[in-house]
């Protein structure tokens, strides 16, 4: 079990992870990434479908829930910074990174944080997200409070009923706000590819991120080491689809670690099976 505290930078630990599952001598660890205006509740029915050996953890932005007294962060370098700062006690086992929507390319961020520093994750879960230099530049981040709003719910039915409680979209809105700009800045033109193997996600109503731009993070792995997965459902298909998503990750997460053995390969939920490096 990790010794949590405040490192020499200055982050404590202590506040950015919820611990989903403790497991005394965990095989892996899980750390997951919510969306945008998202919270690590998203993540709290996945340890029950995991393996009993999995540690499961979830990353707490600030701004919200019991960090709400704590300023948003909105640069995804001070984000993934501070995410893989604050990971350097649970490095002691490896360590697989699930991210969804905005939560993709924060995790992809820490990825290469911890991969610089030697000690990066067994694999790389993305969702919900076109590859960094794909997504389209948008401004949502300065539009009104209703714009705003009513593009969120455009997504997908994600508890935003929230919205028409007053007091309720008062607390809520500066975190969704903020996040939007962290990830509506954040546009590397050349990204680096990660080591790890890449899995990519997607809901096959999901109209805010095109299949083509989901499948070009295949781009920012190594060669053979990318595979996608299409499941029914609009931009939250994890939530109605949670026991077939994780049923997934389970898999990989089961060959994570071992370099020896073969790459996952599995054909998408409704897609065929992506047979190159580029799925194309």
């Amino acid at each position: 079990m990790p010794v949590t505290g405040t490192s020499a930078g200055g982050i404590d630990e202590k506040k950015w992870f919820r611990v989903h599952r403790r497991v005394a001598e965990p095989r892996l660890r899980l750390l997951c990434f919510p969306h945008a205006g998202g919270t690590a509740q998203l993540f709290h029915g996945w340890p029950a479908l995991l393996p009993a050996d999995v540690e499961v953890l979830a990353v707490r932005y600030p701004g919200r829930q019991d960090r709400l007294a704590e300023p948003c962060i909105e640069s995804m370098a001070a984000m993934a910074d501070a995410v893989a700062t604050a990971l350097r006690p649970w490095l002691d086992r490896p360590l697989a990174l699930f991210g969804h929507s905005m939560g993709a390319c924060v995790a992809y961020e820490v990825a290469l944080r911890l991969e610089t520093r030697g000690t990066g994750p067994a694999h790389l879960m993305v969702s919900a997200h076109e590859a960094p230099q794909r997504a389209e530049r948008a401004a949502l981040h300065e539009a009104d409070d209703a714009t705003l709003i009513n593009h969120v719910r455009r997504l997908g039915d994600m508890h935003s009923e929230a919205y028409d409680i007053p007091e309720l979209r008062d607390l809520l809105l500066p975190a969704l706000r903020s996040d939007y700009r962290l990830i509506e800045s954040y546009h590397p033109t050349h990204p680096t590819p990660v080591k790890a193997p890449l899995a990519a996600y997607v809901g096959q109503d999901d109209t805010s991120c095109a299949l083509d731009g989901v499948r070009a993070w295949s781009d920012l792995t190594t060669p053979g080491s990318f595979d996608l997965r299409a499941f029914p459902g609009d931009h939250f298909y994890l939530v109605p689809r949670q026991a077939d998503v994780v049923a997934d990750v389970a898999a990989r997460l089961a060959r994570a670690g071992h370099p020896g053995r073969p790459a996952l390969r599995m054909a998408p939920a409704g897609l065929p099976r992506d047979d190159g490096p580029t799925g194309r």
